[in-house]
């Protein structure tokens, strides 16, 4: 459903910076002019939104939907020139806009010359679109002064025009199946059965088109790669996605291609350190992860607020994950509790529902690490009450299995039988109830059924750690140690000892093992 026009003009004024707005303020409305305008803007801006049959002293009846139609574009107009000069992609089009007014007016050379610097420009910040409207106009101008030498200019145009459109069906391509497979990703996470494992390799094959990747122009190994490494992480082959990872990242070599590209460069950076996290490889994770912090002292930089929420989102998911390869679960809470405030006054509102859901799942594991069960459940709750449960439906699953785990530490026994149906009702609906999943269900159920000894619970903790552990190498059933480390919960339950030393000495053994390989 389409929002009102109220509520798009106040969520425009409100993502304005300070300097946007005094810039909005001198040159668009002037000092003495347009003082309706004026009034109206800073209405909105320090009061919020104004419902169209509101009184407004200063505005007739009737005026206000045109005047607020008026003002949205007039903000418009001014963020257009107010970014100008770090927008490449708007100068060019200004250059075309330039060409096209003095084809109009029969000025062919002159019309030529702005499409050359505007060609030049195009070549150099490698937009393949721009640069096919660009050779459109050109042809347009050599029909109009064709003559007997034009022919090699011709040949020129023509194949320009092919390799520009070649490069253009490529990127279409990739991020066509990109898309594909992000949104049956969001759907479901990663692959739970051959089934969504042939559905993948399906959409993933049907279309990629043959070529060779030396050939192919940065920006076609931009989506080339970001492609590749969906692909991979989709189907859990982090190794492969790793490798992709560092060949996206080899391209940012070139320190000027970091500033021109700066969303592709975060997005790098994020797809390696998701990559180094899942293969415990944590060294290589810090690095990437001082190399990420450092953008934010980048000079020469416009920061968007596309790139401010990018870099806000993955710096916070990076931080949990390097605190969950360490098992640094205490001191992840007291970080988080510090900056939770802030979080929940200015961030969470901010994100999109997918990385919503994906902190929110983040920040309980966080809790559980730290036995802090009462907290943890409280942000499972977050996500088992939300509304999007058909989005990233394996993390609604292994939120309620986690929940479980919740319930039955804080002696929850009452409730755990109506969530264990719940729960189970739940998986069948959505497809996801596997192996891993009946096991601890089934578990949870016996556990509270008969009264047992401290030796006999033992007993069952450990004959559910040994029907879990060959599940790890499982291709389907793997993924749910992604979500939760079940097998290091299970071992403090059986040696009565925190959670949390369980998963620091396993990790801290990891760490050394991969030092000692790549020595």
């Amino acid at each position: 459903m389409p929002k009102p026009q109220s509520e798009e003009l106040y969520e425009l004024i409100k993502s304005m910076s300070a300097s946007e707005k005094r810039y909005f303020k001198m040159h668009s409305l002037g000092q003495n002019g347009d003082s309706k305008y004026a009034k109206l803007f800073e209405q909105i801006d320090s009061q919020g939104e104004i419902k169209s049959n509101e009184k407004i002293s200063y505005i007739t009846p009737g005026q206000l939907p045109n005047l607020k139609a008026n003002l949205y574009k007039k903000i418009l107009q001014s963020l257009r020139r107010f970014h100008f000069s770090t927008s490449v992609d708007t100068q060019i089009r200004e250059m075309i806009d330039y060409a096209h007014l003095l084809f109009n007016r029969s000025q062919y050379r002159q019309c030529a010359n702005q499409l050359k610097k505007a060609k030049a420009l195009a070549q150099k910040s490698d937009n393949p679109e721009l640069m096919l409207v660009i050779l459109k106009w050109q042809k347009n101008v050599v029909l109009q002064t064709a003559n007997g030498d034009s022919r090699k200019l011709v040949n020129e145009i023509i194949k320009e025009a092919r390799a520009v459109n070649q490069r253009i069906n490529n990127i279409n391509k990739f991020t066509n199946i990109q898309l594909e497979l992000n949104a049956f990703y969001q759907q479901i996470g990663f692959i739970r059965n051959a089934r969504d494992h042939e559905r993948v390799q399906r959409i993933f094959q049907s279309s990629m088109p043959a070529l060779k990747e030396d050939e192919l122009s940065i920006n076609e190994k931009f989506s080339l790669y970001s492609l590749y490494i969906n692909y991979f992480f989709f189907i859990q082959d982090f190794e492969r996605g790793y490798l992709f990872a560092k060949k996206w990242m080899t391209l940012f070599d070139n320190p000027i291609l970091i500033r021109t590209k700066l969303e592709s460069y975060i997005q790098a950076l994020n797809s390696l350190m998701i990559a180094q996290s899942r293969l415990g490889l944590f060294h290589e994770f810090a690095q990437t992860k001082r190399r990420f912090r450092k953008i934010r002292f980048m000079h020469n930089v416009v920061f968007t607020e596309n790139i401010n929420k990018k870099l806000f989102k993955y710096s916070y998911v990076h931080e949990f994950n390097g605190l969950f390869m360490q098992g640094h679960f205490t001191e992840g809470v007291r970080m988080f509790e510090r900056i939770k405030p802030d979080l929940e006054a200015q961030y969470y509102e901010a994100l999109d529902a997918h990385s919503r859901l994906i902190m929110f799942y983040k920040i309980a594991c966080l809790y559980t690490g730290d036995s802090n069960f009462g907290e943890a459940l409280y942000w499972l709750n977050r996500i088992i009450n939300s509304e999007s449960a058909d989005l990233r439906e394996d993390v609604h699953g292994f939120a309620r299995i986690l929940s479980l785990i919740c319930h039955y530490e804080l002696g929850n026994q009452d409730v755990i039988d109506y969530y264990i149906r719940s729960t189970y009702r739940f998986l069948l609906k959505k497809e996801n109830l596997q192996l891993y999943q009946k096991y601890i269900l089934n578990f949870l159920r016996r556990l509270g059924s008969v009264k047992l000894t401290n030796e006999e619970i033992i007993n069952r903790f450990q004959m559910l750690r040994s029907q879990l552990l060959p599940l790890e190498n499982n291709p389907y059933e793997k993924r749910a140690f992604i979500y939760f480390d079940i097998i290091s919960w299970l071992e403090s339950k059986i040696e009565d000892r925190p959670v949390q030393d369980i998963i620091r000495e396993k990790a801290d053994r990891q760490i050394k093992s991969v030092e000692e390989m790549s020595m």
